[in-house]
């Protein structure tokens, strides 16, 4: 734009000005306010825009230009421009006259539009400009050149604010497509290691199933078959040997019943492993109970309880089984690992969330403990917590014992009436 100024203000500075003749009434006299079109052009123009001769030295400057440089015009008239506006790179370096654009402009004919450059103010201060240096020519002949710049601070501004926004971006890119490699890599370890644990399990029920269950229906059928053969033999008995085997088949009878129901006991077992009846019969709040006080008993330690909830209040089934088996791990993880002799359990209702913590007087652990890829009970926990709307806490110091809490919000409840 500067430039296309510049060439319509040099084309009137040779082009005589219009004025009213015989021949061309149309126009109107030109008053003396338009006589000088290049002067108006140079002053209203926000640009800074200056000549130089082939030496270098400037022979007009407009006042946005000196302005600019922190110059007046007159200052700045004669000077050569290199060595007072464009003599060192934007890190202090000396610029070489022989590498300057703009001299090259008068010296090799070669225009430029620049833009990666700074001028220095006369206070010593720079600032980055944009400039168009293009050789003026006189009948063919090249007599220097003339420069139009521009302040680019608030450009290079915004586009160091946006390179840097661009930065953060990508970095949070980065970050989060790390973080959600590492959560679909820790999601493919916890899967594999559910899919193990429940093998394990199935292993589990089976061998229970059959070493125990198996063998009382072996010593069952080995007692029906002693009394099968025992009944067809009764007639051939005398009387009182009949009357002592009746006896016999009697002790043999209760015998049976008492396996039975050594197998009833089993099957229960087996049945409370894979999902608790108490669940459907005394609801979660007793569950949890009666879990903590089986726990405490098989591991020989002293149980702190407190509850504090609205018994009356029923959860959903999936929502009271994932409490409970985060309850269940939490304890587990106490008798595994903590060597506790105090196990506390607190269990409180507040606000419409339930937090149910599990802490012991153990050796505790390190947080990177609890934090590790491998540490599968503690992400399924807290899969289990966040599929509804939960989250794990774990508080943890060596030789300070160890405290789990869950804080789950409880669904909408009217209470009874």
């Amino acid at each position: 734009m500067a430039h296309g100024l510049l060439v319509m203000a040099m084309h009137l500075e040779l082009t005589p000005a219009l004025t009213a003749t015989p021949s061309n009434p149309a126009h109107m006299p030109v008053t003396d306010a338009w006589r000088d079109p290049l002067g108006l052009m140079l002053e209203s123009t926000g640009e800074g825009v200056f000549g130089v001769d082939l030496e270098g030295l400037c022979v007009f400057i407009n006042p946005a230009g000196a302005r600019l440089l922190g110059w007046t015009q007159q200052q700045v008239l004669g000077q050569n421009m290199h060595v007072l506006t464009h003599h060192a790179h934007a890190d202090g370096t000396h610029y070489p006259l022989d590498d300057c654009p703009i001299y090259n402009a008068f010296r090799k004919g070669e225009p430029c539009r620049i833009d990666t450059e700074v001028f220095w103010r006369a206070d010593g201060s720079s600032f980055p400009v944009a400039y168009s240096s293009y050789p003026v020519f006189d009948q063919g002949q090249v007599r220097g050149a003339v420069v139009t710049f521009a302040d680019i601070t608030e450009r290079k501004r915004a586009e160091a604010a946006l390179h840097q926004a661009k930065n953060e971006l990508e970095q949070r890119v980065a970050e989060r497509t790390q973080a959600l490699e590492t959560a679909l890599q820790q999601l493919r370890e916890l899967a594999a290691w559910s899919d193990a644990v429940r093998e394990e399990e199935r292993t589990r029920i089976a061998r229970e199933v059959h070493d125990e269950l198996g063998s009382l229906l072996v010593a069952l059928k080995m007692d029906v078959g002693w009394l099968d053969k025992r009944l067809s033999e009764q007639e051939q008995r005398s009387a009182l040997e009949a009357q002592s085997m009746r006896e016999k088949m009697r002790g043999k009878c209760q015998n049976m019943g008492r396996l039975i129901e050594n197998a009833v006991v089993n099957v229960g077992r087996i049945i409370t492993d894979l999902r608790p009846s108490i669940l459907d019969h005394q609801g979660l709040w007793g569950a949890l109970e009666w879990q903590a006080q089986e726990f405490v008993q098989s591991a020989e330690q002293e149980l702190k309880w407190c509850m504090e909830v609205n018994e009356q209040r029923v959860l959903p089934e999936p929502m009271a089984m994932a409490v409970f088996r985060i309850f269940q791990e939490m304890l587990s993880n106490v008798g595994r690992h903590a060597q506790a002799r105090t196990v506390d359990v607190d269990i409180v209702e507040r606000e419409d969330w339930l937090h149910l913590s599990v802490e012991d007087d153990g050796c505790g652990a390190e947080a990177r403990a609890f934090e590790s890829a491998q540490a599968y009970g503690v992400m399924g926990m807290r899969e289990r917590a966040r599929h509804f709307g939960g989250a794990i806490d774990i508080d943890s110091q060596l030789g300070r014992g160890t405290r789990m809490r869950l804080s789950m919000p409880l669904p909408s409840w009217e209470g009874a009436p």
